[in-house]
């Protein structure tokens, strides 16, 4: 848990992650961290992929909601409450780790998660997608308020 709360968010390295844990069974490992998902203790974001999710390797790592950031990590990053908000209140098997942006949902819709100052430099020119801003009331373009996610829950 220690080791997702300091990353931002934790990009997953099996070999290193299976040492830092004292497992050395890839395959046990891959199965811990789908019971830690099948809990909603952490949420795993995969890249789009064939056949057994389960023994997939995930490409990020994180706390399955911001309540478990908040009481786990000492210092948790804005920009991973945020991306951990936008992804608990979105099911995470319609997510995937998209090439640019943040989260690719259904295979059509990008999103780029950042501030009320987040610009479309990350995602410009890429059809269907969206900055989800936190610190704003109101959407505009194709900028949506983060708190409007919250509805889904």
């Amino acid at each position: 848990m220690r080791l997702v709360c300091e990353s931002q968010p934790f990009q997953v390295n099996i070999k290193d992650l299976s040492t830092n844990v004292g497992v050395k069974d890839y395959q046990t490992l891959y199965r811990y961290l789908e019971y830690l998902r099948r809990g909603k203790i952490m949420n795993l974001l995969r890249a789009k992929s064939r056949g057994d999710t389960i023994f997939a390797k995930p490409q990020k790592l994180y706390l399955g909601n911001t309540n478990l950031h908040y009481a786990y990590c000492n210092n948790s990053h804005i920009g991973t409450i945020r991306e951990v908000f936008l992804m608990s209140m979105i099911d995470d098997e319609l997510l995937e780790v998209p090439t640019k942006g943040d989260f690719r949902v259904v295979d059509k819709y990008l999103f780029e998660v950042g501030g009320k100052n987040k610009s479309f430099k990350q995602i410009k020119n890429v059809p269907n997608s969206f900055i989800v801003a936190d610190d704003i009331e109101i959407g505009f373009g194709a900028k949506i308020p983060l708190w409007l996610f919250g509805f889904l829950y």
